[in-house]
């Protein structure tokens, strides 16, 4: 007999009282436990920091400002690297649903698609079981070609020891900083040349020169 594995934990967002009990109903049937729940983003953000969880799930447009809700996104995909975000939205426009995706969404589900639809989608956000082919969308929204230019000099710094097959813990005491800040320069290293994972992070850093000059410590690291 297989040993049980713990319930997925999940973190809630939305204005409305009833879409939380709804989605909260359906996570139930896949073993995922809602921890916390907000009705503001900014409310979610400090269930984020108190909880770390797997997911978060939710709107993020309100009143119309999409603006908002991206940057949000892009801020909990840069702070909270491990956790899923899912958005669950009535805002149905394509250039709103790239963007949000392209800020680290995961996946992005209308509000009128049926629970099972839902239900299957969060199951595939862990365990990917299904697999699609890429469609060119009718309206492409051009992303600019990452450079070396676009990392600041600590991101630089971490991802060439990165590159240099450094742990996370030996690049915080390399540089002297905690893991979880190495684990967040790094989150945004790859949002910002556009992979997934070390080894494409390092083929880059190859590519691109990043490898031949040499690693700033921290300069208040004592002697």
């Amino acid at each position: 007999m297989t040993k049980a594995t713990a319930p997925r934990s999940a973190v809630l967002v939305d204005r409305h009282p009833l879409w939380l009990d709804a989605v909260a109903a359906s996570l139930a049937q896949i073993d995922v436990r809602v921890v916390a729940r907000a009705s503001s983003l900014g409310g979610a953000s400090g269930c984020l920091a108190k909880t770390w969880p797997d997911v978060v799930i939710g709107e993020t447009t309100y009143d119309d400002d999409g603006d908002a809700g991206l940057r949000w996104v892009e801020r909990v995909a840069s702070e909270f690297p491990e956790t899923k975000i899912v958005v669950l939205s009535a805002h149905t426009g394509e250039e709103h649903v790239a963007a949000t995706l392209s800020r680290g969404a995961e996946v992005y589900v209308l509000k009128e698609a049926p629970v099972s639809d839902f239900v299957a989608t969060v199951r595939q956000v862990f365990q990917r079981s299904v697999f699609f082919r890429a469609v060119t969308p009718s309206r492409r929204v051009e992303m600019p070609v990452p450079t070396a230019q676009a990392l600041t000099r600590r991101e630089v710094d971490i991802l060439r020891l990165a590159s240099d097959g450094h742990s996370n813990a030996r690049i915080s005491r390399i540089l002297w900083v905690t893991e979880q800040t190495v684990k967040f320069h790094l989150s945004n290293v790859y949002r910002k040349i556009g992979v997934a994972n070390r080894t494409e992070a390092g083929r880059w850093a190859q590519t691109h020169g990043i490898l031949d000059s040499p690693t700033v410590a921290n300069q208040d690291q004592p002697a």
